[in-house]
């Protein structure tokens, strides 16, 4: 009975077997569900091909959205595996929202196709503005990347429509004179709360962390009157001494980026700001004194304040591009820009649309301790002010 059922069983498989069309074959029934990637690699260079780029995010979307995603080295390279086809590849830094580049690249399967140079340098979103200093030239360094800035005065921070049309603004040592426009100042506080508040981002360094906490031309005490960031959040005193200080790069993705993790900062000049109390919860340390962990470089994008009016601020109004978190695997999260399009099909998988710290809203604040002195050589604190101006 047993080799009965058996030999009943073959007759209707070949039965089965018969049935099918000539033109019909195996592959055709076949369901594959692996995806097909091949690898990009590159170079992230400045603008001017002069400067490899550390710590750039290079991402791209498959049709259902999900991200390929992955960061250059401190040379500058990366390696992106990426559904093969064709791909818009995204080179950012920061968030994306003021230095970005996007790049149309045919990516083959299983195989490896290398980006060329001028495919792969990052372009200026963002329109930046500076404030001529006495101890302070931060647009050379921007210049030697290849990136444009223009001069405002302390009379242009004092009207709002002036500086409303920059994304970014550099403040450097020594901007903040009391003696020649002090009059001005009340009104250049409350600009720079708004500016801030509605997503736009500033650098000051060393004695003009005055424009953030008060005083004169430096501060001497905390609480003085003036600035726009909470008293509680900030005191730095003009009481440092010249020398070389031993620093340690506090933050992961900076030390990634640069490629070290420690830095001797030149103090040559006889007085500077030490930052002598912050609140850890509002300011992320990103470069500390190796000795003493106090800090010399703070940022922070939580920024808020009540009764600040909601103003356009640099090319926010006409972006296409909207600044969204992701959450990569390993619980890894990432800002990052994307086409405004695409974003209801990336909060469907679970992205959120602002950054994933800070306020919703709020640009960034950089303060450093340290400079770019205009007759002096700062080193590998230079390295560190390019990062400042790439992710701020």
């Amino acid at each position: 009975m047993k080799n009965f059922n058996l030999l009943l069983i073959f007759i209707i498989l070949i039965s089965f077997g018969s049935c099918r069309s000539d033109s019909e074959t195996p592959a055709e029934i076949t369901i594959d569900n692996t995806i097909k990637t091949g690898k990009l690699t590159g170079k992230v260079m400045s603008q001017n091909g002069t400067k490899p780029i550390g710590g750039a995010s290079v991402f791209t979307f498959d049709e259902k959205y999900k991200i390929y995603y992955t960061t250059s080295d401190a040379d500058g390279n990366f390696t992106l595996e990426a559904p093969a086809g064709n791909q818009t590849i995204n080179i950012q830094t920061g968030d994306g929202s003021n230095f970005r580049t996007q790049i149309a690249a045919t990516v083959k399967n299983n195989e490896t196709v290398n980006l060329n140079a001028d495919q792969t340098k990052l372009n200026q979103v963002a329109k930046i503005a500076y404030v001529k200093g006495t101890y302070d030239k931060i647009e050379d360094i921007i210049q030697t990347l290849g990136y444009n800035a223009t001069e405002i005065t302390n009379a242009d921070l004092a009207n709002i429509n002036t500086i409303a049309q920059y994304d970014i603004i550099f403040l450097n040592c020594g901007s903040r004179n009391y003696s020649v426009n002090q009059s001005l100042y009340p009104a250049i506080d409350a600009n720079l709360a708004v500016f801030v508040a509605n997503g736009g981002s500033i650098y000051a360094s060393d004695w003009d962390v005055s424009y953030l906490v008060g005083g004169t031309d430096n501060t001497s005490n905390c609480s003085l009157a003036g600035g726009f960031v909470p008293d509680t959040k900030l005191c730095s005193k003009n009481t440092g001494t010249s020398g070389i200080v031993a620093a340690t790069v506090n933050n992961a993705g900076l030390s990634t980026a640069l490629g070290f993790n420690t830095v001797n900062i030149d103090f040559d000049l006889s007085s500077w700001q030490k930052i002598t109390n912050y609140d850890p919860a509002y300011w992320e340390v990103l470069v500390k004194e190796t000795s003493s962990n106090n800090a010399l470089m703070i940022r922070t994008n939580h920024f808020t304040a009540t009764g600040i009016p909601s103003t356009p601020i640099g090319n926010a109004p006409n972006s296409t591009f909207t600044t969204v978190c992701i959450t990569l695997p390993g619980n890894i999260q990432i800002s990052i820009s994307v086409p405004t399009i695409t974003v209801p099909y990336l909060v469907a998988l679970g992205a959120t649309v602002e950054p994933c710290s800070g306020s919703t809203n709020s640009g960034y604040i950089y303060y450093t301790s340290f400079h770019n002195h205009a007759s002096g050589n700062i080193g590998n604190a230079g390295v560190i002010l390019q990062y400042v101006i790439l992710n701020l």
